[in-house]
């Protein structure tokens, strides 16, 4: 499986189907077109403070992924005539620890409780252990239930550590 050309297709709680792709470089657009769709405070949840927009290091990191130490995927989804990016997820390996990778995803808000989540996070973890990575780490607001159900329940072996800034997860993959 190579990370960089990744496809696959899944299907919303309704029965639609969506495309879940490797990012490309040339989906900045649509990509920031998905967080001016995202609630502030979806946009809080996921970078862990207020954010509208990207200075050009950020679109710079955001975009150009490597697809050894840094995996993107984006969930796409056909609305009338034009698909539109709804979701993205990504890790990125942690230097610090050999076999981990960090893991944060954010879906926009129309599309939050349709198990694009879920379905990011099960595809993620299939690259990751191929790229032979041992464990994904996010850190999580606590008040972001959505997220952390997402993780609890992932079918991973899941630890969590709460700190006065959030929640520290560890999943093994």
């Amino acid at each position: 499986m190579d990370a960089a050309t990744y496809t696959a297709t899944e299907r919303l709680r309704d029965g639609r189907a969506f495309e879940i792709r490797a990012l490309r470089p040339n989906d900045e657009v649509d990509l920031l077109t998905a967080v001016d769709r995202s609630s502030p405070q979806s946009l809080y949840r996921r970078f862990m403070g207020a954010k509208r927009g990207f200075s050009d290091k950020e679109r710079t990191f955001f975009l150009n992924v490597d697809f050894i130490d840094h995996v993107a995927l984006v969930a796409v989804v056909e609305e009338g005539d034009r698909a539109s990016i709804v979701a993205g997820g990504r890790y990125r390996r942690v230097m610090e620890e050999p076999g981990a990778a960090e893991i944060a995803f954010t879906v926009v808000d129309d599309y939050q409780g349709q198990g694009i989540g879920t379905a990011l996070l099960r595809h993620l973890a299939a690259i990751a252990r191929q790229a032979g990575f041992k464990e994904f780490t996010a850190e999580v607001l606590a008040d972001n239930t959505p997220m952390l159900k997402v993780f609890r329940k992932c079918g991973l072996a899941y630890n969590s550590k709460r700190s006065a800034d959030g929640v520290h997860v560890v999943l093994q993959l």
